[in-house]
Formats: structure tokens, sequence, C-alpha cells
């Protein structure tokens, strides 16, 4: 199986491009593949097309994008519907009649010509995006929450027709059929353009009487409770995807679907990193130069962790297995504790008078090694 391209590379842009650069780019390329200009080898072009407009639909996608910036082509792979990309998964048709203005049609008989793809009939509802936030503990242990959503449904009075007891006529701009067509001749090339018709919307039929309750737009708004199950080791920006939960289909088409986006709520004394946890642990002068073992919070309540005599500020401690579930089944990240040894601020006479003996026994203090960073960047030491 061939390995699939870069996307930015497909589309010759930087990964920084903006949505501007990401169009053009597309305009330029779209217009050079397309296989109305290179007939003598229509099926490479078909294929070309087909992956350059892949990308630009990832790329276009703030939240596609973000998968893919972070996990590649298989942090994309789950929001096409197949689990690979189709034209069924091109959400982008708004732009194509700017790409393609210059073949005088909206763009959607593009598509429908050389892909067998038809935009005759029915439309999917809108989609809907939601963002939830949740608790370490909920992604520790995995969690079911219950989501009001505000959503349009079919209206009860009409069953999403919009019209009065089904008066309908067949429209007369398109005879019933939905599309429209427009010849164009570019050239030495006739081109046939084959459109929704903008009379009817695609539906081949308009209302006589409109329906009283949702005045002839077929839906009404409701709040709908849905439960969603958040995974065990659910990752920030993780999007989960419920089928049929988004808005209803203004012409009897499917509903669209609700896109729950994971985001994790901050933890007073927890941080994470992948599967790993971080945390800070305080100890005293006395514990870090003779030793000793101390508590410290995890996901299951405390667990005692062993501090070394002669321990140095910035020390780092591992406690395997205590971090969060992978969810790619490799097992259960580490929890990585760093020591901080708290100088003593209020000394009385005496116990100054001890430590200036301990300091003349064992020598000068040596200087600390310079801090890193704790949650970027340092060596995980066992």
């Amino acid at each position: 199986m061939a390995t699939k391209k870069d996307y930015y590379e497909v589309l010759g842009v930087a990964k920084k491009a903006s949505k501007d650069e990401i169009k053009q780019a597309y305009r330029k390329l779209a217009m050079k593949y397309h296989p109305d200009m290179n007939k003598d080898n229509a099926k490479a072009s078909e294929e070309k097309f087909k992956e350059l407009s892949e990308a630009y639909e990832v790329l276009m996608d703030d939240d596609k994008r973000a998968r893919y910036d972070q996990y590649g082509h298989a942090g994309v792979e789950s929001t096409f519907r197949t689990g690979g990309f189709d034209w069924s998964d091109f959400t982008h048709f708004s732009d194509i009649s700017d790409i393609f203005g210059d073949f005088g049609g909206s763009g959607g008989g593009i598509f429908d010509q050389f892909f067998g793809r038809s935009r005759r009939g029915p439309q999917e509802g809108r989609s809907l995006r939601y963002d939830i936030e949740v608790t370490l503990d909920d992604i520790a242990k995995g969690a079911e929450k219950e989501l009001r959503i505000p959503r349009t449904i079919a209206c009860q009075a009409c069953g999403g027709q919009g019209a009065k007891h089904g008066d309908y006529k067949t429209c007369p701009t398109c005879r019933g059929s939905g599309q429209v067509q427009r010849g164009q001749r570019r050239g030495n090339t006739n081109f046939v353009t084959i459109t929704q018709c903008p009379a009817c919307g695609g539906s081949g039929k308009l209302i006589t009487r409109e329906c009283t309750e949702c005045r002839g737009t077929g839906h009404s708004q409701t709040t709908s409770s849905i439960r969603v199950s958040i995974p065990k080791g659910a990752e920030e920006g993780m999007r989960l995807r419920i089928r049929g939960a988004g808005e209803h289909s203004s012409d009897g088409g499917p509903s669209g679907d609700l896109y729950i986006i994971v985001h994790m709520a901050e933890h007073p004394n927890l941080m994470r990193e992948g599967s790993d946890l971080f945390t800070d642990v305080p100890i005293s002068f006395t514990q870090a130069a003779l030793g000793a073992e101390v508590d410290v919070q995890t996901l299951d309540g405390t667990a005692l962790v062993t501090v070394p005599p002669g321990t140095q500020t910035g020390t780092v401690l591992r406690l395997k297995g205590k971090g969060l579930p992978d969810m790619r089944g490799r097992g259960p990240g580490d929890l990585y504790v760093r020591v901080s040894v708290v100088t003593p601020s209020k000394l009385n006479s005496q116990q100054k008078e001890i430590l200036k003996q301990l300091g003349q026994s064992v020598g000068e203090y040596q200087k600390s090694a310079q801090k890193k960073p704790f949650f970027k960047g340092f060596k995980k030491e066992t």
C-alpha cells in the first residue's frame, strides 16, 4: 500500500500557511489537474485531483488540521465516514464557486461529472460542535456525561415537510429534477455544468401551503439530552462523534452529526503530558540529607515514595504505572515526582549555631546545579 504524501507537500504550502494561501494553492493545482484539462491522462488527473481535494478538506478545517498536525494521517482517518477520504467527506462546496469560477458554474457539477457524487436529492443536516471540560479523574477512569444540546429537529406537525397536509407542486424551473444545467464553451472544449436548482433547493418541488407550526421551514427548535462516553486516557482536543445528533435536514435527508471536543480541567497538584503525570513534593532539609519516605498524591489517593539520602532540589523520582491509561493499549504511564527542599526561614539562635557547626564539619555547600524546566525537557530518572 502506497504511503500517503504529507498534505502540506501535496498542496505545496508551508505548515504555517494561512487559509488564503491554502486556497490559492488549491485553486492553482486543481485547475492544472482538472480531468477536462488533461483528457489524454484523465484517470491519473482524477486521482491527483482527489488527492488535492483531500488535502484541502483537512487543512481548511481547524479541527482536522489540528489532529493532522499532532498525529499525522492516523489522526484524521476517523473523521472520514469510511475510514478513508471519499467525496462524501468533502464539506467545502461553498468554496467551489470561487475556486472554479472560471468554469462558469458553482463547481458542484465538476464533482458530479468526474467522481460520481450527485448533489441531487436530500442533503445531510448541519453538524454541531460541543466543547466539554472533564476532570483528570474522568480521564483516568472513563466517564459518562449527559449533555443538553440545543438543536433543530423535524417539525412534528408536518413531519419535516414544511407544507400543510403535503401541499406541493412540481418545481417549474427544474421540472422536478432538482438540478439545472448550463453549457459553456471554453476554447475548443464544451462544458456542461450541473448545479442544484436555485428555485427549489434541489428538492424538485415547491410548497403551495406552508405548515402553520414551522412556517415552511420543516423544523423546530429543541434541547436534546444526549449521553456521551469519555474513554479512559482521552487526550486533550480529542473529538468524539455522535451520528445523527446534529441539526435536522431541511429537505428530508439524515440529520447532521454532533462532535464533542474533550478538554481537561486543570488539576491543583498534577500535570499531564501524554499518559504521564507530574507533581512537585516539598521535603525538609533533614529529610533531604538523611533520606525519608514521604506521601505523594496519585490518582488513587496517596503512595509512599522513598527519598534517598543526600537528595538535592530538582531530583526527579518515578512511580511506575501511576500515570494515566494509554488509549493505544501501551499500558499506563508513570508519575514523575520532583523534589523541592524547603529551606527553614525562621531559626532561633540555637538552631543557627547547630547549622553553623554542621556547615563547618561538612565544608562549604556546593552550588546546586541549575534547575531545568520540570514539565518540558527534563531527564526522566528511574
